[in-house]
This record gives structure tokens, sequence and C-alpha cells, in this order.
């Protein structure tokens, strides 16, 4: 088929609102993915934003929302105009996602109550460690649930004016539909969920609420929540004014399918292909996580593990880290400045395929060079502030290959300590461990660094790069589809990765020992750390 015929094809698949969209807030970037039948992207767009820290709080403004979401899916419009020489009218289905857990919390006429607190925030230290105890699993400060308790334990002012919580993917969700939804992968990072029921776990609302009454609070936590959907659920429809709000121009029609909205840990593990038991990704970002879907619940609990599940329910661990790329992206650019000033323009991909390249002539264990990422607190260490570090003994040849490669290193730093846990402790079982995210594209470097951090094989598909917004994209694809009696994993199995590529790359027995020599100095590093952030 010849260039012409594949996009005159596109352009009747797109005309014929056979296509499917998946939206994902990141940290730094909101992307907006557009799919044909066969899940294959066809068009993209993004916008650009960032956290801000006001007042002691990590967070995005209402507006920053509804700015970001109409510039992603207007840049994503503009790209199918200039490959396709259409517009979008109407879409097989739209599905929303975003980064899990943090605070949204509302009144009884759907006005925000406070600063939405987004889960880099760790002020709930207090409502954490009392709801762990209280639930026997482990509550993680960035829970929706432990900001609501440590409001309440506060005494905050809004708390009595409640009506209603969420998280963000749920908030922009209903934006669009009006419906006061959420996946359960994202649930489940709101309150704890029990599979079997594939609902808020009815003992533990109960154990909440009184509790939550011992301190005035005396309105049933249920009644605030978002209603719980598994994935291919009906979610709601696009509204008049959604549409409105996703394309001005009024060409976007009214009354397209929405599937649950989700979590990012959720998407990422649709776009690696591990939603059955016994298979297992990490998503790599502004943050780290590894999701791990189990055969039974763990058996103990684990701070540095978090409960949380698929989206189609079935029980997870989830080893995340705070902590990403952020820090190194810093330096990157710190890299291309110093280029410019030398009067070399370097684009930015060759800059980062350049310098990870050179991270794999460095040695194994960094060479001396310890660096830490940790622009926000990380509790995984202990760590209640953020404080990034570079540390190294006197004698050290300082060596742009073993400051990368330690750079690379540290970035898998707090998910190595999460997954000993979980492999050495709990004894679980992987078949398999998929990765995805934009620092996938520079071939090997990332996957070897990674396999030797973890011991383990790891394997990138094709469309690893375009990460949960197309992971999204195949989740409202499968709203479509679910009537034909498919499972998430047999769709996902036996058509959207069917025949895929993918990379697998394995520990090298140098890598493994390397690693473990730096996470002896990483480990050891930590009361530095601690004790400067404190400072």
């Amino acid at each position: 088929m010849t260039d012409n015929a594949a996009s005159t094809d596109l352009t009747a698949i797109i005309d014929a609102g056979e296509a499917a969209l998946g939206i994902e807030f990141g940290s730094t970037r909101i992307k907006a993915v557009l799919i044909g039948p066969d899940s294959a992207p066809i068009a993209s767009g993004g916008h650009e934003w960032e956290n801000r820290l006001e007042d002691g709080v990590w967070t995005y403004t209402l507006d920053d929302i509804r700015e970001g979401l109409q510039d992603a899916y207007q840049e994503m419009s503009k790209d199918v105009f200039e490959q396709y020489g259409t517009s979008i009218r109407k879409l097989a289905g739209i599905g929303i996602s975003a980064m899990m857990h943090g605070y949204l919390a509302f009144d009884a006429e759907g006005k925000l109550l406070v600063p939405f607190r987004t889960w880099r925030n760790t002020s709930t230290a207090q409502a954490s460690e009392a709801l762990t105890e209280l639930f026997s699993i482990n509550v993680p400060q960035r829970w929706s649930i432990a900001h609501l308790y440590q409001a309440i334990l506060n005494g905050e002012e809004h708390v009595p004016a409640i009506a209603s919580f969420n998280t963000l993917a749920g908030y922009v969700h209903e934006l669009l539909t009006g419906e006061h939804v959420l996946g359960i992968g994202d649930a489940s990072g709101m309150f704890p969920i029990d599979s079997s029921l594939n609902d808020y776990d009815p003992v533990r609302l109960e154990k909440f609420d009184a509790a939550s009454a011992q301190h005035g609070f005396t309105k049933k936590v249920v009644d605030l929540l978002p209603n719980v959907l598994v994935a291919g659920a009906p979610a709601g429809t696009l509204t008049t004014e959604g549409a409105a709000l996703l394309d001005p121009s009024g060409v976007l029609q009214a009354g397209i399918p929405l599937c649950p909205p989700e979590g990012d840990a959720g998407t990422g593990m649709v776009a690696t292909n591990a939603v059955a038991p016994r298979t297992g990704n990490v998503s790599v970002g502004t943050s780290i996580f590894a999701m791990v879907v189990l055969e039974h619940e763990l058996k103990q609990v684990h701070l540095e593990l978090d409960p949380v599940t698929t989206p189609d329910g079935d029980p997870v661990a989830m080893v995340h880290s705070n902590n990403g790329t952020s820090e190194l992206d810093g330096w990157v650019k710190m890299f291309g400045e110093f280029a410019a000033l030398a009067g070399v323009d370097i684009p930015r991909y060759k800059l980062y395929d350049t310098l990870y390249l050179e991270a794999l002539k460095g040695a194994a264990d960094g060479g001396g060079i310890l660096s830490y990422n940790f622009l926000s607190g990380e509790p995984i260490t202990g760590l209640e502030e953020g404080l990034p570090l570079i540390a190294h003994t006197p004698g050290t040849p300082l060596k742009l290959a073993d400051f990368m490669r330690s750079q690379l290193m540290t970035i898998f730093g707090s998910l190595r300590i999460g997954m000993d846990i979980l492999i050495d402790d709990e004894n679980v079982q992987l078949d398999k461990l998929n990765a995805h995210g934009g620092i996938f594209k520079t071939p090997h470097v990332i996957q070897a660094i990674l396999a030797g951090a973890l011991n383990t094989s790891i394997a990138v598909s094709a469309t690893a790069g375009e990460g949960g917004a197309w992971g999204m994209a195949v989740l409202a694809l499968y709203r479509s589809k679910r009537a034909e009696g498919q499972t998430l994993a047999d769709f996902l199995e036996n058509q959207v990765f069917a025949g895929s590529e993918s990379s697998v790359v394995a520990p090298e027995a140098d890598d493994v020992a390397g690693f473990d020599r730096f996470m002896v100095k990483y480990r050891k590093g930590l009361p530095m750390v601690k004790l400067g952030s404190e400072q």
C-alpha cells in the first residue's frame, strides 16, 4: 500500500469516527494520542506544564488543567489536519488518564475548596501512619484518603464543606461527562479496594467512618468518593459542555462514549501488556513505579509497597518512587547550554542519546560518583524533603561517563529497595517485566541499566515511547470492543500486542554486580541526604 493510500484509509477511519483518543496528564507533559481500530497511533499532540510549589504545596491550578487539556487536544487535531486533511467530528471512544493519588476536594456547588494537592506532597505522615495501622495495609502519604484524613486531623476550615473529592483523572472526566466515576486502578490509589467485589473495601470504609467521627467528621466517606468502574464499563458520554471544552471551534460532536478514567499506573500496565498475574511493568518518568500483578494478596504490611489493582481489578503490588527523571533532565539541559555557548547546536534528542550512550562507557558502579535525584520527599527512603546531591571521594577521577552512569543508576535506587522486598520477602514470581516511558527511546541504554538494577530481563515494545496516553487510548478502544466478550488481558494479548515487536535486554553479570556495589554506597549515603534536607 502506498503512503497516499494509507493516508486515505486513515482519513476514512477518522471521518467515520472509528478512531479512539487517549489523553494523559503527566507531571510535565499532557499528551493526546489518537489510534486507529488496530491500536496503532495515527496522530498526537502535547502540552508542556509544570507543577509549582505554593505555600509549601505542590500544585496545579484548575486553569492549568483546563488550558492544558484544550491545548493538547488542539495540537493533536492540528496533527490530524496536517497529515490527513480532515477534522475530528466523532470518535469511537475517549479516555482520560493522569497522575494518581492527590486531593481535589469540592463543595456541593462544585467549587474547589483548597488548591489541588498532588501526589508529590509529603505532608500526610500522621494520617498515613494512622490509616496504615487502622487498615492493616500500607496507606502511603500520597493516597487521597490520607490527604482527607490529614485535613480532618488538622481541623482544616474546608473540611465541613466537602461534598466530593477526586483524583486529577476523575476530575477531568467529570468536566467532560458530568459523571463522578473512576476506574478501579485509579480508585485503588484513593481508598483500599476489595478485588473480590471490584469496589471499595466495605470493612475499611466502616473503620474510616468510625475513626473520622472521633474527630467530628460525620459524613460517610463512600458518599464523597467517585463510583468505581472496571475497564470496559460505560462511564458516560461527552456532554455539549465537554465537547466545547476540548474543541472550542465546535467541530467535535457531543455524545462520544468515554471509558472509565484511569491512573498513570494502570495505563502503564496496559501500554506494556502487563495486566495478567505474574506479569509486571516499570514506568519511568517524573516519578517511577513498578507494578507487579499478584497471584494473591501480600502476606505482610510493607511500607515500601502499595496495594493497588489493574484496570480490571486484579491485585497489584506497586513500588513507587516520587523522584524519577526530572533531576537528570536538568543536567542534560545544562550540558545543552554549555554546547550552545561553545557554538554547537545539538538537537534535544541527540543530546540525550549522546549522554546516555556515554554512560555505557562508565564504570558499572558509577566509578565512585554517588548521585541522588531527590527533588521532593521520598517516603520509600524515609526522606520528608527533597535534596538532589552528588558526592565523591577526593581521589575519584571526574569522568563524564561515570557521572552519567551514576545519574542513570540513581533513578532506580528507590525502586530497587522496594523490589528487593517484593521478591525476597514476599517471594513474588515474575514471568516478564516490561518497561515504558520516553526515556527508552534511546535504544538499549536504560534497558541495560534497569536490567542490572533488578537482575531481570527488561522488555520494551515498539509502542513503549508512546507511554500512558497510548495505553489510555487502548482502554477507550476496549470500551467499544468489550461487547465481544474478551477480557482486558485477552484483548491486549490477542489484538493489541499480537505480532508486536519488542526488544529484550538480559542482565549482564558485570552490570548486576556494579549496581549491587552502587546500592551499598547508596544506602550508606542516605543519612547524609536526610541530614542535608533537614537544614
